[in-house]
């Protein structure tokens, strides 16, 4: 039998039974319509989190810091042991290499002192931080009240909300108003000889006190500067380059006295090293270990990200295949029915010369269509419902003053598969009604009735 045949056998059969095949139909719509709607979640959720991480800028970055040379137990006397190798300085001349490396986009120390400012004539204690130009695509700024620095080089402040109430608690009002940051700047000492040697010694730093007026821009509600290789929460923010520009005294520039290390030349005790994609990473990671320092990432982390999203798609999967299973079951009993009150039908094709297989493939057509049309209205079906989800989500975080997100996603593949998977489930369910047809003795068939 032709296939165009089967085809008008096929909707002819089902035009005749619409009202039940109209509710098996639907079942399967229903069914499919429950797997991508749980299954956009999941995807939707993973796409949030990947690009929020991404955006973040913790993927594609590496943690540059000095090595430092410890030495083992076991390893001799004093006076039989080697020399250990001088640790290479993270220093400026190590920054501007770095920077120069193939695929590397931006490298940035970490700049936090502990300081205090005053505002409306009163003293507070706190953290200072600077934050590079790429920060403001983050997404730790979104939503912040005010603006980001208008300028690398402005003297400029961004205050942590919970820092912010301290100073008013109408954090509102501070924007606009002016504050006075002050800090210890290091000044370095000039070299001494002693006499008698011509080698010049390091001859260490001064601290002064200094003062510079800042004017409030905005309050963010986030933590940005407490994230990859922080040393505590900046609780206000200046310009990464306006606090390199400052030379307040840190920690290390103490670790740099007393190891003999103190020059000119400002020494970082961390760089941040930005490359272009995720992907090189790795390659990044190594060229910088062969320059002598110690490097790390955080690409495990995402490793164990995409596992955790695997195992939760592949519950929603299962969970949400129970009302497909349902479904299943309508299909297998719609056409059962149908060999039932088809039997005079099915016993004159028979009679007329059609084989068992062209009986078989009957109601696998009409399976298919059932199976065809449900899946595309599923489709449907489950991307109404993630988009009433996401206008839900965004309504509700729209209600507590923050930014909306989608939590929901569709994409192409997950439409092709909803619609696959229904057509076969549909299939499926149609070999035992297909079978139990093409088994009917067609004398049998005739006498019905």
């Amino acid at each position: 039998m032709k296939l165009r045949d089967l085809s008008d056998l096929a909707f002819r059969n089902l035009r005749e039974a619409v009202l039940r095949n109209s509710l098996t139909t639907l079942g399967v719509a229903v069914g499919v319509a429950s797997l991508v709607a749980m299954l956009s979640l999941g995807v939707g959720l993973q796409q949030l989190a990947t690009s929020r991480l991404a955006k973040s800028g913790l993927f594609d970055s590496i943690f540059v810091t000095p090595k430092t040379n410890l030495r083992g137990p076991g390893g001799g006397p004093p006076a039989t042991r080697a020399p250990a190798s001088k640790a290479r300085p993270l220093d400026a001349d190590a920054r501007v290499e770095i920077s120069r490396m193939p695929n590397v986009i931006e490298v940035y120390p970490q700049i936090r002192f502990f300081t205090e400012v005053r505002y409306d004539s009163k003293p507070f204690a706190t953290m200072v931080a600077g934050m590079p130009e790429s920060s403001k695509a983050s997404g730790a700024f979104d939503g912040m009240q005010g603006s980001f620095f208008s300028s690398p080089n402005a003297d400029e402040a961004i205050l942590q909300a919970e820092f912010a109430k301290e100073l008013n608690p109408q954090t509102a009002s501070l924007i606009g108003k002016d504050l006075i940051l002050r800090y210890a700047e290091r000044q370095a000492l000039p070299s001494q000889a002693q006499a008698g040697d011509p080698a010049e010694y390091p001859g260490g730093f001064s601290v002064v006190p200094k003062e510079k007026h800042l004017r409030i821009i905005g309050v963010v509600e986030t933590e940005p500067a407490s994230g990859f290789g922080g040393f505590g929460s900046g609780r206000l923010l200046i310009p990464l380059p306006l606090a390199e520009t400052l030379r307040a005294a840190q920690v290390n520039d103490l670790r740099d006295i007393l190891r003999d290390t103190s020059s000119d030349k400002p020494t970082y005790s961390s760089l941040t090293v930005r490359v272009k994609s995720p992907s090189l990473v790795e390659a990044t990671e190594a060229k910088l270990k062969d320059l002598g320092f110690s490097a790390f990432s955080l690409l495990d982390a995402s490793k164990s990200l995409r596992i955790f999203f695997l195992v939760f798609d592949l519950l929603l999967t299962i969970f949400s295949s129970l009302a497909l299973a349902v479904a299943t079951l309508g299909i297998i009993n719609t056409l059962v029915m149908a060999v039932l009150e088809r039997r005079r039908e099915i016993g004159v094709l028979k009679a007329l010369g059609a084989a068992d297989s062209d009986v078989k493939q009957l109601f696998f057509v009409e399976a298919g269509v059932i199976g065809l049309f449900g899946g595309i209205l599923g489709v449907f079906l489950g991307w109404l419902i993630g988009r009433t989800l996401n206008f839900g989500t965004v309504l509700y975080l729209h209600r507590q003053n923050l930014p909306g997100v989608d939590i929901t996603s569709v994409p192409l593949w997950l439409v092709a598969f909803g619609i696959l998977f229904a057509v076969l489930v549909s299939l499926a369910a149609g070999l035992y009604p297909a079978s139990r047809a093409a088994r009917l003795d067609p004398v049998q068939a005739l006498r019905y009735e």
